[in-house]
């Protein structure tokens, strides 16, 4: 069974970013706000008080550079700024990096909060689709 997420006011083709979680996070759809706060580390917890482990491919992934500037509106260098500034001043840390779409996909299904981005044809029943409002 494939799934698929829309994400208004962008089309959605085969190599667009869907923004997917395990299947534990009860959030069923996402605000544009909170997806920047999440894959830029400020937004630590879902509203449940689980802790969010954020997924992400290497900087210069062709997905990942889909994803930052599709659905986070900045490049990557900008994100990993971010990131690199939370983690040398101490006050947060960086996502955990994956290697491959199939990584991604077997991290996020797997680890409890998590969340990352595929492809809609990669995405199957266990994972759930977070909407981007």
């Amino acid at each position: 069974m494939m799934l698929s997420g829309g994400v208004a006011g962008v089309s959605q083709n085969e190599d667009s970013p869907t923004i997917i979680a395990s299947t534990d996070v009860v959030q069923t759809t996402l605000s544009r706000n909170a997806l920047r706060a999440i894959f830029g580390m400020r937004l630590r917890n879902w509203p449940s008080g689980e802790p969010v482990q954020v997924f992400v491919l290497s900087d210069n992934h062709p997905l990942h550079i889909r994803f930052c500037k599709q659905m986070l509106n900045i490049f990557p260098h900008q994100l990993r700024f971010a990131w690199d500034r939370q983690v040398f001043s101490g006050t947060g840390q960086a996502p955990r990096i994956v290697d491959s779409v199939q990584e991604m996909h077997n991290k996020v299904a797997t680890t409890p909060g998590a969340i990352g981005y595929l492809v809609r044809s990669r995405i199957d029943e266990s994972v759930r689709v977070l909407p981007i409002e």
